[in-house]
């Protein structure tokens, strides 16, 4: 039975989008499958990790037939990416195969049951509902999500907090060793919410989210949390567990600052860099008289030295971080200028802010040189 004959490209774009987050290390053989729904001339793509769920949709069923099968999703896009995009390409199911069609090609994929694939069930009734356009979750995810932890036990870490207020969404996230914040307006939030977004879950959302004024609805409910734009469909558990309270990590009192150069300071940083080693990414910055001097050492007693002009007056301060940490912040902010904040104290963090957006701000904790 046919189920589909479209273009390889139309074809292509729906099932990469949910093939994202097909594991390729699995517990369920089915995991390493998608899930494809024909309902007349509607498809839709469903693919599931157990924790997120992608759903996605096209026109391009042939006949009024319903038909619901699961193929595995890296074969399926490899065959496609791989095949030339010359003539339509044809899906028919046969014999619990997946026939893959074009030209004088043909594949016959092994196909299991769609009855056996775990669905992430949905709540009636959702405790939030709020919408944003893409350009500006896509904007919020990108200023905090350098700073999230990575595997790291506190599980609570392993994630983004988003914060619904009236008004406005904030995003945190943190390691323990920095911390960024940001946030953007958002209508249709009646009382204050807090949620940990999985990893995972943020990553996929920066990779399917675009820079148009499209919106996106976002939905949260106990124990999960739904985005809906364009055609797609995401998912996603939420992390379980109390997030620190950012209000008392970032500073308010810092009275010292100057603005440096982005630019100027990356590419100081990345070159001192070069000489610090992986267990060992501490580098040395000493404020003076209008002037930041960057330096780092090594165990072979290599040296790296930066000057980098700029409006400080107050007393000398020096004060050790690690590179990484720094050079995070300085990528992912596209900005002319920097606003770094300090405290006369070898100990204290330092604050990174932008001149023209009050709402992101980074702390990055001191370490010792």
């Amino acid at each position: 039975m046919q189920l589909v004959q479209t273009t390889r490209d139309a074809l292509l774009k729906p099932l990469s989008t949910v093939a994202g987050i097909v594991e390729r290390r699995h517990t369920l053989p089915i995991l390493a499958n998608i899930l494809m729904r024909k309902e007349g001339s509607r498809v839709s793509f469903i693919a599931t990790d157990l924790e997120v769920q992608i759903t996605t949709h096209a026109d391009f069923g042939v006949g009024g037939d319903n038909e619901s099968i699961t193929v595995a999703a890296r074969k399926l896009v490899d065959i496609l990416k791989a095949l030339p995009d010359t003539g339509d390409i044809k899906l028919a199911l046969n014999s619990n195969k997946l026939a893959v069609q074009t030209g004088k090609s043909r594949f016959a994929l092994q196909t299991l049951a769609a009855s056996e694939f775990p669905t992430v069930a949905q709540p009636e009734h959702w405790d939030v509902s709020l919408s944003v356009s893409q350009k500006s979750l896509r904007h919020l995810l990108n200023m905090v999500h350098f700073a999230m932890a990575q595997q790291d036990i506190r599980y609570y870490l392993n994630g983004m907090l988003l914060v619904f207020e009236p008004g406005r969404v904030r995003a945190v996230a943190t390691d323990g060793h920095r911390l960024a914040h940001s946030s953007t307006e958002a209508d249709g939030i009646a009382e204050r919410h807090e949620v940990i977004v999985p990893r995972k879950t943020v990553l996929e959302m920066q990779r399917l989210l675009d820079d148009s004024d499209a919106v996106v609805d976002i939905d949260v409910a106990p124990g999960q949390i739904r985005f809906r734009f364009g055609d797609v469909e995401l998912v996603s558990k939420l992390v379980e567990g109390k997030f620190p309270d950012f209000t008392r990590v970032i500073p308010t009192s810092y009275t010292r600052h100057f603005l440096v150069n982005r630019e100027a300071l990356q590419g100081s940083l990345q070159r001192a860099a070069i000489l610090t080693t992986d267990k060992f990414k501490g580098v040395r910055l000493q404020l003076a008289q209008n002037l930041m001097k960057i330096s780092s050492t090594n165990a072979e007693q290599e040296e790296a030295q930066e000057e980098i002009d700029i409006d400080y007056g107050h007393e000398a301060l020096d004060v050790g971080f690690n590179v990484s940490y720094l050079l995070d912040v300085l990528s992912n902010i596209k900005v002319e200028e920097i606003k770094w904040s300090v405290m006369p104290d070898q100990n204290a963090s330092a604050l990174i802010t932008l001149p023209d957006d009050e709402q992101f701000k980074y702390v990055v904790m001191p370490m010792r040189i």
